[in-house]
């Protein structure tokens, strides 16, 4: 299906709030079997290109493609449905169901079962189990029947990544996954990364302030500064660019960083 086509590409993808371009005119094409982190400053527009990649925004200008079919107008549900998969920033939970429940749905939605919690979920014992085993590989299995609104935060954030997993996607997106987390609570995201990277046959695009991370992570690094694309590559000549120094790090080329 991918053939000559990268799996993502976006052609001068812009986004304007009035008159600030908080992302403006990006390209970048990511390929299977590949994990990009995106980084940048504060403002630097990473979490708005997300948003233009995954449909909760409407782009200005420019196009997503994904597979090389257009998808630019098509909403965030109809990218999900193609292969595109989000964990957000901040959590986007059901808080008022059970854990089990927020990936049972999503299970649910995947297998074209829709959304309807009264469907007969005891005769399709193979998709429950499917939903234990995304709670397992995130550490929530003990947690299964506690409400969303009772985690804590570091578990909601698990629980964000668990339903991403039960979509099964193409494309997994990871805006910050451990942010928020303990030092305990990092690993098993981490570790879970590295498992879905190790498949090679999933597109990874991660936004992350942790360079360590990134390092341990990553094997392109691509830099936003104020919207636009200033550096992309191998992550050790990315990090050491002065452009990334400079407008990263917070550096000038002979300095030492100030934060």
């Amino acid at each position: 299906m991918a053939g000559q086509h990268p799996v993502l590409e976006t052609r001068g993808l812009t986004i304007r709030f009035g008159g600030h371009v908080a992302v403006d005119a990006v390209s970048c094409r990511f390929e299977p079997g590949t994990l990009t982190a995106i980084v940048g400053p504060n403002g630097a527009g990473k979490t708005t290109y997300f948003n233009l990649i995954s449909g909760q925004l409407p782009a200005s200008d420019g196009q997503v493609l994904l597979y090389g079919e257009d998808v630019t107008r098509d909403a965030a549900p109809v990218r999900t449905r193609k292969g595109m998969g989000r964990a957000f920033q901040l959590t986007n939970l059901f808080p008022n169901l059970t854990v089990l429940e927020n990936v049972r749905l999503a299970v649910q939605a995947r297998t074209g079962l829709g959304l309807n919690l009264a469907s007969m979920w005891g005769s399709h014992v193979e998709l429950v189990e499917r939903a234990e085993n995304c709670l397992a590989r995130v550490a929530l299995a003990e947690r299964r029947h506690m409400l969303a609104s009772a985690l804590s935060h570091g578990d909601q954030r698990k629980l964000e990544v668990a339903i991403l997993l039960a979509l099964e996607p193409e494309i997994f997106m990871f805006d910050e996954p451990t942010a928020g987390m303990s030092v305990d609570e990092v690993p098993v995201i981490l570790d879970l990364i590295h498992e879905i990277k190790a498949g090679k046959d999933k597109t990874i695009l991660l936004v992350e302030h942790k360079m360590d991370v990134v390092r341990s992570l990553a094997d392109r690094i691509i830099v936003l500064h104020q919207g636009q694309l200033v550096a992309d590559g191998e992550p050790a000549k990315v990090i050491a660019s002065p452009v990334v120094q400079e407008a990263y790090l917070g550096v000038s080329p002979a300095g030492s960083a100030s934060g």
